[in-house]
C-alpha cells in the first residue's frame, strides 16, 4: 500500500509525463520548421503555444514536488514496463508503469494541450 495521498501521487505522475509530453512539442517544432509547408506559422504558433502550457504546468508540478520534499526518479526501462522511485517523507516507493499506458497518457495531454492552444 502506498503512503502518498492521491493528489500528490497525481503530481508525481504528470512530473513524469509532462517533461516527455514536452520533449515531443519541441521536436515537432524543429519537424515543422524543416517541413515544406506552403505556411508553417499556424502550426508552429498552435504547437508553441501548446509547448508553452506545457511548460507552465511542468513548472507548477515541480514547485508541488519540492514543497512537499519528493523526489522522483527512473529507476529501470526494459521494452514494456518503466520503474520509478518515488521518495516521500523518508520512504521510498518503487512503481512499475507499462510503457504504452505512458505512451497513451502523453497522447492524451498532447490533445489537451493542443485543445487549450487553440482556445487561447
Amino acid at each position: 500500500m502506498t503512503r502518498i495521498p492521491s493528489d500528490l501521487r497525481d503530481a508525481i505522475e504528470m512530473s513524469i509525463y509532462l517533461p516527455m509530453t514536452i520533449s515531443i512539442f519541441s521536436r515537432d517544432l524543429l519537424i515543422i520548421e524543416k517541413s515544406p509547408f506552403k505556411l508553417q506559422q499556424p502550426y508552429l504558433n498552435l504547437v508553441e503555444e501548446s509547448l508553452k502550457l506545457a511548460q507552465k504546468d511542468l513548472a507548477a508540478v515541480r514547485r508541488e514536488l519540492k514543497k512537499n520534499s519528493i523526489k522522483v526518479s527512473e529507476v529501470k526501462r526494459d521494452e514494456a514496463f518503466t520503474m520509478y522511485s518515488f521518495i516521500f517523507r523518508g520512504y521510498e516507493e518503487q512503481h512499475n508503469y507499462f510503457n504504452p499506458r505512458i505512451r497513451n497518457k502523453v497522447c492524451e495531454l498532447m490533445e489537451e494541450y493542443l485543445f487549450k492552444a487553440v482556445k487561447a
